[in-house]
């Protein structure tokens, strides 16, 4: 029997069973905090971060300039539905511009996949959002997980992936990832910053964009081993 999972487990790619590891690993923190969300009460953690972030004595006032308020609240524009909606048009554009008819359609799935999943989410969860301070921006759906923080890393991780699919170069892969996942972090903090969010809700969101993300990616590793190729390949 060991000799045989031995065997199995050398004919696994190496990026496939750390893509298995590592979306295992999201579900599972989702599940933690869904499950500590689900008792009704906000986590001493996620009081404390987001009171951090406000000026003592005032949480009405958020720490900062009002340059800095502003600045939030252009960088939470970044995980907002107009902003993703025209990065992934865009971007599905230029993948058909290119005959990459199966990364455009990766894209596009997964993307409304995550909104669906997103609404759903919230629905079954039913969180109301943080009132220890004003909100900085309208809000109007519940709290967990955080939309903008899950849709975020869904677009943008998604989109590396992609990308980093047709590049060859590994720099130019890093770079991707990188700005990626800062987009999807800035977008998340803002969120914190702006009291719309406890600070789980935006974890939770993160997790469930990276799940979508590695469905992504599994599906195009399937689509790619498929016998029809591109026009250009």
């Amino acid at each position: 029997m060991p000799h045989r999972l031995a065997a199995l487990l050398r004919r696994l790619e190496s990026r496939a069973l750390l893509a298995l590891l590592a979306g295992a690993g999201a579900v599972w923190a989702f599940l933690a905090v869904g499950g500590e969300v689900r008792e009704g009460e906000p986590l001493t953690i996620d009081e404390q971060i987001l009171l951090a972030l406000r000026t003592p004595g005032n949480p009405e006032e958020p720490l900062g300039s009002r340059s800095i308020q502003e600045a939030m609240r252009d960088i939470t524009a970044l995980g907002g539905f107009t902003v993703l909606t025209l990065v992934t048009v865009v971007a599905a554009i230029a993948f058909l511009l290119h005959r990459k008819a199966r990364h455009a359609l990766v894209l596009v799935a997964t993307v409304l996949t995550a909104q669906l999943g997103s609404d759903l989410l919230k629905q079954f969860y039913a969180r109301p959002r943080p009132d220890l301070a004003p909100h900085g921006v309208y809000v109007y759906s519940a709290s967990f997980p955080s939309g903008h923080s899950m849709l975020s890393a869904t677009v943008y991780l998604t989109l590396a992936m992609l990308i980093a699919s047709l590049e060859p170069r590994r720099a130019t892969k890093a770079l991707v990832f990188a700005t990626a996942v800062l987009v999807m972090t800035a977008v998340g903090i803002s969120r914190i910053y702006l009291a719309v969010h406890w600070p789980s809700d935006v974890l939770a969101g993160w997790c469930a964009g990276a799940v979508c993300a590695l469905i992504a990616w599994t599906a195009l590793w399937r689509l790619e081993r498929g016998r029809v190729p591109d026009r250009d390949d």
